[in-house]
């Protein structure tokens, strides 16, 4: 009888036991979603500031347990994912920030105040070719100038003295601007068409102010997208 009593007195502990984990991921997974909502807001706020604006803005909290990090008022790693943003009247397709050190006091979530500091941002911006092929327009006096992506490759499509050209294009940042630069032309297009054309698309692309005042570091054609990559350090977040 006795070790019956005591093997029921183990099933209920372990029971309770699974029952209080299953509450904590419960409580957990609400107080995040709570922050992450209030973070979203905030951050959508910001954006505005910068001349942003985007269809949807959601915010995912990363690391383990959402309430042991809150304690320690400090996020490793939060992830801001705004659909369909504006950037200076510039559309994009999509844009992925990756915030890190991320301070939250716990106030935000209480009084709903305070401020969210992070030390250091990773942006990733997806634009159009068509986009790209706007502002590049704008720059290098290549008004029909059109950019597709061909086989992971872009290529500039534009006429110059009334030839013709598909050219393939290696996009490169230097010096915070977007440089385009040549590949192999035919040979059947004339020295002094290349030259212009060489000489038009070496004046580079300048992108207006970047969310959250990022400064270029990066761009690659990802599918049938072209992706910026940028970085920012020590933001701020106001409630």
């Amino acid at each position: 009888m006795g070790s019956r009593r005591a093997g029921r007195g183990f099933r209920r502990l372990v029971v309770t036991l699974l029952v209080l984990a299953v509450l904590a991921v419960v409580v957990d997974r609400a107080a995040a979603y709570v922050a992450e909502n209030q973070l979203a807001s905030m951050a959508a706020r910001e954006a505005e500031q910068y001349d942003v604006r985007a269809a949807d803005t959601s915010v995912q909290i990363g690391g383990f347990g959402f309430l042991p990090q809150l304690v320690k008022e400090n996020f490793s790693k939060v992830t801001l994912t705004m659909e369909q943003p504006t950037f200076s009247g510039v559309p994009g397709e999509d844009l992925k920030v990756e915030l890190q050190s991320v301070h939250v006091p716990r106030s935000l979530l209480t009084q709903r105040s305070g401020a969210v500091t992070i030390g250091a941002t990773d942006m990733r911006l997806q634009l159009s070719p068509k986009e790209l092929a706007r502002l590049a327009a704008k720059t290098t006096g290549l008004d029909n100038l059109s950019l597709v992506v061909v086989d992971g490759r872009l290529r500039a499509r534009t006429s110059v003295r009334g030839i013709e050209i598909d050219v393939p294009i290696l996009p490169q940042v230097q010096q915070g601007r977007i440089m385009l630069a040549l590949g192999e032309l035919s040979g059947r297009i004339p020295s002094a068409v290349r030259d212009v054309l060489r000489s038009q698309l070496s004046r580079g692309i300048s992108l207006p102010e970047l969310p959250f005042g990022a400064q270029l570091t990066g761009i690659s054609v990802v599918d049938n997208s072209v992706v910026v990559t940028a970085a920012a350090k020590d933001l701020k977040f106001g409630a």
